[in-house]
């Protein structure tokens, strides 16, 4: 880093703070409001006892007594499992663990955010902490298992301890600890995020923070790298098994895929069907608009690379979400956007402070249906999927009452969640969650009570023909319970 823009790091606090440095308690109070307001969001949002997700499942049944682990497929990372360990290795209340999972994300924005103190105003990371807090995809997967919050929350910490590199070791601990959890939680996505870093460290020769970023993603893909060597055939391996469970990783234009997510579809794949209301894309449309007049305020106020930098990581780790895949999801992005938010809040600030009032008046009105579009997506978003995971529910009780009772085995359309939700074991015949044969359902069917799932009105596999089939919502399941006579 060029000595003026280091000399940027205290200058820039004790500018905004009358030439001394703002007292701990009071940078800290602002951040700690946010982060306490975004995990209280949380739980008002998301029903603690909503049903664990697809993907859900598949990390907390790799720590959780209440079933057999379902299928773990190459490109996931055991982060996630890892982090729900202390709640799932010893209870199945999905109630405690969304709790665990509200507070424990609540903190890590809390020290994300911290990690910039004395790189921008206090108050602009505050404003930072709250555009990102309030996206409706941050808020509902802060209380889930899932990853790309985590990755998020480590890229901004890390990005800003590396600008902060040089100010003591408490700094060099954060780099190593932010990459450690990127990579924890996806290393895939941590070397997309940190490229920047690395060009920024090998432009500037600056080889402590390029060494302790090294170590930190080093430590969080370890664990993932010798699992490819144990149970994968190797990293290459791996990586190409990812890529193909993802639709073959290549020149795709998804930029359309995630402007049609944005309207509070979780998943998008196949991708179809008409764009959003313009008033919940048109905040998409302003990162770009926004992003040039951060540079531009960066520029004047001497703070080039505290802006430049989290851009420019932002850029990477949205490209192969963009560009490289065929389908999208809008948590695919949270990386991005929590790189964008510290820049981008720095832009707004310097508009709510403009002379002109009118200004002032447009960026406000703008703020505020930004986040009563937001917190609508969010509730509907959330609406639908309780009822999706209560109809999984009544499937269990149906499959429990017919019989079909741990020690058991599902199999089918959406067989993960069901199964896991019913203490059974899950399994696949094809597809990228592959991890049995016909062969094997058929053996399994002759010394405990198994199923297989299918929409209504499919035909059943061809094992499960002869079996006894019931009907609960849309989905119908065929049947064989050992001793029942079925």
């Amino acid at each position: 880093m060029a000595g003026s823009e280091h000399a940027t790091l205290d200058a820039v606090s004790r500018a905004r703070s009358g030439g001394a440095r703002p007292a701990p308690a009071r940078t800290a109070w602002p951040l700690a409001a946010v982060a306490g307001a975004f995990t209280l969001a949380q739980l008002l949002l998301v029903p603690p006892g909503m049903g664990l997700g697809w993907d859900e499942t598949v990390y907390v049944s790799q720590v959780s007594a209440h079933a057999p682990a379902a299928f773990f497929s190459a490109p996931r990372a055991r982060g996630v499992s890892l982090l729900v360990a202390p709640v799932a290795a010893w209870s199945s209340s999905t109630a405690l663990l969304r709790l665990y999972l509200a507070l424990l994300s609540g903190l890590a924005l809390f020290w994300s955010l911290r990690a910039w103190r004395g790189l921008f105003p206090v108050r602009v990371l505050a404003l930072a902490g709250g555009l990102f807090a309030s996206l409706w995809v941050t808020l509902f997967y802060g209380p889930q298992a899932m990853p790309n919050l985590w990755v998020a929350l480590g890229a901004l910490a890390a990005a800003g301890c590396f600008l902060r590199a040089r100010t003591g070791r408490a700094a060099l601990w954060g780099l190593a600890g932010g990459a450690a959890l990127m990579a924890w939680m996806r290393p895939v996505d941590a070397v997309w995020a940190a490229l920047p870093l690395f060009a920024a460290g090998l432009l500037r020769r600056r080889w402590v923070p390029l060494l302790v970023l090294s170590a930190g993603l080093a430590a969080g893909a370890v664990e993932w790298v010798a699992e490819a060597y144990t149970s994968y055939g190797g990293l290459a391996r791996r990586l190409a098994d990812g890529s193909a469970v993802q639709g073959g990783l290549g020149w795709h234009l998804a930029v359309v895929d995630q402007l049609r997510s944005l309207g509070g579809r979780t998943l998008c794949r196949p991708c179809a069907g008409a764009l959003p209301h313009p008033l919940l894309t048109l905040w998409w449309f302003a990162l770009p608009p926004l992003a040039a007049f951060a540079v531009a305020v960066a520029l004047r106020a001497g703070r080039r690379a505290p802006t430049l930098l989290p851009l420019g990581c932002a850029a990477t780790a949205a490209f192969p979400y963009l560009f490289l895949i065929g389908y999208a999801a809008p948590r695919f992005l949270l990386p991005a956007y929590a790189l964008l938010a510290v820049p981008l809040a720095d832009a707004l600030a310097r508009l709510l402070t403009a002379r002109r009032p009118r200004v002032r008046a447009l960026v406000c009105a703008g703020l505020a249906a930004h986040l009563a579009a937001q917190l609508a997506v969010a509730v509907r978003t959330t609406d639908h999927t309780v009822r999706a995971r209560e109809a999984w529910a009544r499937t269990v009780a149906e499959l429990h009452r017919r019989g079909v009772r741990p020690p058991c085995l599902l199999t089918g359309h959406e067989a993960i969640p069901v199964a896991f939700a019913a203490g059974c074991a899950s399994a696949a015949t094809t597809g990228p969650n592959a991890n049995t044969t016909r062969d094997g359902i058929i053996r399994a069917a002759r010394r405990m009570p198994v199923a297989a799932l299918v929409p209504a009105g499919a035909a059943p596999p061809g094992y499960a023909r002869g079996w006894t089939s019931a009907a609960v919502g849309t989905v119908r399941f065929h049947y064989v319970v050992p001793g029942a006579g079925s």
